[in-house]
């Protein structure tokens, strides 16, 4: 697989696929509540994706192959000592969860792929500490991304500010690239050396996403083939953004309105 480096036209399909996404993030938000199932939340998600924006929930039959079936939801919810890729599922939501949805919606042949975590109810306060230090990791990545970057600038920036905290980073799993397909190349690692890695060009689209662990960073994948929890079983965080390479820096391509850093670097 190789780089692809989007057209105009192409980032304009991009921009209306990452809107929708940020759009489901800020629409599910009231329905996380105690006594949900993540199945309930699921079906909320699918329907406004299906029936509201008229496009098509990515993850649903992701990765079908003969003898082995697809993911079967169309959002993960990856829960507490869940890594990612969490199935929904009909156990309902308690007070103290922490609950990250990851939303990948394709529209006009595009992708826009986002994911936020969610608090339950009252949560505990080294819970709030995680994810929030998890958004910040994922935002020093995002401000260094402009032309002539690398990829090892931004896993460096992440590594060290969640190391800094006391956290760990997962090494199994990383941000890729992504358009008309959901998973290309570059693969965009959150740990690593700074000025090392494949230098970024104006046009490439890729996600940063970290996944950050209270403990330590290994992870062990679950007998359904899809689910990703923390070998320890402490908690896991994980923040997600869709970004562009701009002439002189980035612009995100799934901002939500709760987000504090500015769409664009300019």
């Amino acid at each position: 697989m190789t780089v692809t480096i989007k057209t105009p036209a192409e980032i304009e399909k991009m921009r209306v696929a990452g809107r929708l996404a940020a759009e489901v993030l800020e629409m599910i938000g009231e329905h996380v509540k105690p006594g949900v199932t993540t199945e309930e939340i699921d079906r909320i998600c699918h329907d406004y994706i299906v029936n509201v924006q008229k496009a098509i929930p990515a993850p649903l039959n992701y990765g079908a192959a003969p003898g082995r079936p697809g993911f079967p939801k169309s959002i993960c919810t990856s829960l507490n000592h869940v890594v990612c890729h969490g199935i929904p599922n009909e156990k309902p939501l308690k007070d103290g969860d922490v609950l990250n949805i990851d939303v990948t919606v394709i529209k006009d042949g595009y992708h826009g792929d986002t994911s936020k975590m969610f608090m339950v109810g009252k949560v505990p306060e080294w819970a709030v500490k995680l994810a929030q230090v998890t958004q910040e990791s994922m935002y020093k990545g995002i401000q260094l991304v402009k032309p002539g970057a690398r990829l090892g600038d931004i896993g460096e920036v992440i590594q060290k500010h969640a190391e800094k905290h006391g956290f760990s980073v997962v090494r199994e799993y990383c941000g890729h690239g992504i358009g008309a397909v959901f998973h290309e190349e570059p693969q965009v690692l959150h740990y690593g050396r700074a000025g090392t890695g494949m230098e970024l060009k104006e046009g490439m689209t890729f996600t940063i996403e970290p996944m950050i662990n209270q403990g330590r960073p290994e992870t062990r994948l679950l007998g359904d083939g899809w689910t990703a929890i923390t070998k320890d079983r402490k908690l896991s965080a994980q923040w997600e953004h869709t970004v562009l390479v701009t002439a002189d820096g980035y612009e995100i391509l799934t901002l939500r309105s709760d987000d504090t850093l500015p769409r664009t670097s300019a």
